[in-house]
C-alpha cells in the first residue's frame, strides 16, 4: 500500500465521519448551542486587531458593542429566553461599553464622549434595577424594611 492511497483511505473515512454526525444531528446541536460564539468572536477579533495596531480605534465601539450583546445571547440560549427579561438592559450597555473603550483607548478624548457613554451606563444601570423591581420589587422592600427593623433593635441606646 503505498502513501496516496493511505491518504485517499483516510480522507475517504473522514467525510463518511463528518456525514455520519450531520445525519446524527451533531453539527445541528452545536450549532443551536454555540451560535452565540459567531457574534463574540467577530468582538473579539475586532479587539485583537486594534491592540495589533491593524484597525483604527473607532472599531472598539462595535468590538465592545458585539462582545458585550454576545454575552446576552450566550445567557439567553444557554440559561432559557426568559430571562431576556431581565437582561435587556444589557443592550443600551453594550453601545455604553463601546463608546467608553472608544473614549478610554481612541483619540477622541472628549467629555461629550465620556459623558454619552457614562449616561448610556446609567440608564441601562437604572432599567435593570426597575426591571428587577418590577418582579422582585416587593421581596426586595421586605428585606429592607427587616434590616433597617434589626438595626433599630441593635443601635438602640443602652438605659443602664
Amino acid at each position: 500500500m503505498n502513501r496516496q492511497s493511505a491518504a485517499v483511505g483516510i480522507g475517504v473515512v473522514a467525510v463518511g465521519l463528518i456525514i455520519l454526525l450531520g445525519k446524527l444531528g451533531v453539527f445541528a446541536f452545536i450549532g443551536s448551542v454555540f451560535w452565540p460564539l459567531f457574534v463574540l468572536i467577530p468582538g473579539v477579533l475586532l479587539h485583537v486587531l486594534y491592540f495589533g495596531r491593524i484597525v483604527p480605534s473607532i472599531a472598539l465601539i462595535p468590538a465592545g458593542i458585539l462582545t458585550v450583546v454576545s454575552i446576552a445571547f450566550m445567557i439567553g440560549n444557554w440559561f432559557g429566553w426568559w430571562r431576556m427579561k431581565y437582561l435587556w438592559p444589557m443592550f443600551p450597555l453594550a453601545i455604553a461599553v463601546g463608546l467608553y473603550e472608544y473614549y478610554i483607548f481612541g483619540y477622541d478624548r472628549s467629555k461629550q464622549l465620556w459623558l454619552a457613554s457614562i449616561g448610556l451606563a446609567g440608564l441601562s444601570l437604572l432599567f435593570f434595577v426597575m426591571s428587577l423591581l418590577w418582579t422582585w420589587g416587593i421581596y426586595l422592600i421586605a428585606l429592607a424594611l427587616i434590616g433597617v427593623g434589626a438595626w433599630l433593635v441593635v443601635r438602640r441606646p443602652k438605659m443602664w
